[in-house]
């Protein structure tokens, strides 16, 4: 008969009960014996009554009585070999340093979740159980090979960890997911041996990944290393890496949601481009957001696991990052700026329509407003609005930018616009009234219009609310195809259209406004 072993016995320090209540039972419930405190000192008083030797310990930092570091410090010397998890909500370099010497193998940034935890005990448990063995043969051997070994074993993972602490604390200090975005190509160059780096924006609906912003290494060591280029579909330099071999791997890394490594590209065709290639997808939600792909253009370094590894580590807490800012801080702010970064970037392709949704918004809430819609209504026809255009970046340039007429072929690509747009907002899948708004603010009032034919009071009324100020707008504005239209035409257009493509009920309130000044000072004021 084989000895049944004892289970593990993990403590957990932190002064909200919560935490403790939720730990404990979960980790009950695995098989583990759980130890619980609430600060260091009534930590120290259960260690030290309770006859088992614990396996692991996870503490809170700042505490009453005694903090985290102390007790790290007093576990170090009760028993070197106990393994010690810090969870926190701010991580820093000068924490990370004080306790790397006293027996911290890891940080956890909170909120921690279950998961985090149970992946992080079998871990460290894992090293654990390698490191005392490691520390038994180097007893018994008394090998100072071994002991060197280990020693520069240790020195890389305090490497490691200042690499991720680094990633950790300055992807802390973000606040929308544009500014993530753009600080993780930057980052890119700086912690592998990446020449460029760019972060594309992808999905199914989209013609082509689509370079939303990029790094270059000599950008980031110098003192213009906050350059980067938006929308550009090409990294600042003009180089090609939109072929369609860059293009086909990063679709391969979104259909396999896989991070993907070329150490040597010599016997690749993306040689023509560059010496090595990693790719990782970002995900928020389950869902493929983007990828964020690095490359090396000189021979040497190539990248290696290791650098695979930090930008994976990289790119996950950024999603962390993002989904946690949208879901706990400001979701409005921190998701629609990255879907704002997409908009500008269709109008980057296109001088004529540049600032052409902002327009229609102040347009937009202008009539909603007079038309008495609620504080509701007016946040979400905000954000309709401004991405009411997204969906172009997914049409072609030689048919978004045509200057002759298009064939029926070329206007059907263009009435899909509205579809595209509704699911590249769904991806986030947060804002289901926005997406229809979108959707439906090219139907026309008679059932003609696209994507679905619909009609009369069918059609959302915030849609009806678009489509007037988009028209206006477009009509008053230079496009590829025509100069702008006289203020006097587009007015006699709109009236000659109210029933058949427009509300005629926000028409005449459009044209009231426009009568009183309203939307001349308002074009005035954006001028300014």
């Amino acid at each position: 008969m084989f000895e049944q072993e004892s289970p593990k016995t993990i403590l957990f320090v932190d002064d909200e009960e919560t935490i403790l209540e939720i730990a404990a039972e979960h980790f009950q419930n695995l098989g583990y014996r759980v130890l619980t405190a609430a600060n260091g000192k009534e930590a120290i008083r259960i260690i030290e009554d309770d006859n088992k030797a614990i396996d692991c310990c996870f503490t809170d930092i700042n505490m009453p009585e005694m903090d985290g570091l102390e007790l790290a410090e007093y576990l170090r010397k009760h028993d070197n070999t106990l393994p010690v998890v810090i969870m926190t909500g701010y991580p820093s370099l000068d924490n990370t340093l004080q306790t790397l010497k006293n027996g911290v193998v890891d940080f956890l940034v909170k909120p921690v979740n279950l998961e985090q935890m149970t992946l992080c005990l079998q871990r460290v448990l894992r090293e654990r159980e390698l490191f005392v063995k490691n520390i038994l043969l180097n007893k018994e051997l008394e090998s100072q090979k071994k002991i060197e070994a280990l020693n520069q074993e240790l020195l890389y993972k305090i490497d490691d960890l200042r690499v991720l602490n680094r990633i950790m604390s300055e992807l802390m200090s973000l606040n929308s997911g544009s500014e993530v975005m753009r600080h993780m190509v930057e980052m890119a160059t700086m912690i592998t041996p990446a020449d460029r780096a760019v972060f594309y924006a992808v999905n199914d609906a989209m013609h082509a990944p689509f370079a939303l912003t990029c790094a270059e290494r000599k950008m980031a060591e110098s003192s213009n290393s906050g350059r980067h280029a938006e929308g550009s579909g090409e990294p600042a330099d003009g180089a090609d890496c939109m072929t369609s071999v860059l293009n086909a791997l990063i679709m391969d890394i979104y259909r396999d949601e896989t991070p993907l490594m070329i150490a040597d590209t010599s016997a690749h065709q993306l040689a023509h481009h560059a010496r090595s290639f990693m790719g990782v997808p970002l995900k928020i939600r389950d869902t493929v957001f983007g990828v964020l792909a690095a490359l090396k253009i000189e021979n040497h370094p190539c990248f290696n696991e290791k650098d695979l590894y930090y930008l994976s580590f990289m790119v996950k807490q950024a999603a962390y990052l993002v989904e946690n800012l949208a879901l706990y801080e400001n979701i409005y702010e921190n998701l629609f700026a990255t879907l704002s970064a997409l908009v500008k970037a269709v109008e980057a392709r296109d001088a004529y329509t540049k600032e052409h949704s902002n327009r229609v918004k102040d347009v937009a809430m202008m009539i909603a407003a007079a038309c008495g819609s609620s504080k509701e209504e007016m946040d979400v026809l905000d954000f309709a609005a401004r991405l009411h255009d997204i969906g172009k970046i997914g049409i072609r340039d030689d048919i978004l930018l045509k200057t002759g007429r298009l064939t029926a072929a070329e206007y059907e690509k263009i009435k899909e616009h509205p579809q595209i747009g509704e699911n590249i907002i769904g991806q986030i899948g947060l804002w289901e009234r926005e997406k229809k708004i979108v959707r439906h603010h090219h139907e026309w009032m008679d059932g003609s219009g696209y994507p679905d034919g619909l009609k009369g009071e069918e059609i959302p009324l915030l849609s009806r609310i678009l489509a007037v100020a988009d028209a206006w707008d477009a009509m008053m504005s230079n496009r590829a195809y025509r100069k702008e239209m006289p203020k006097d035409e587009v007015l006699k257009i709109l009236r000659s259209r109210k029933g058949v493509q427009f509300d005629p009920q926000i028409v005449d309130m459009f044209l009231s406004l426009q009568s009183n000044g309203r939307v001349d000072a308002m074009y005035r004021r954006m001028l300014i």
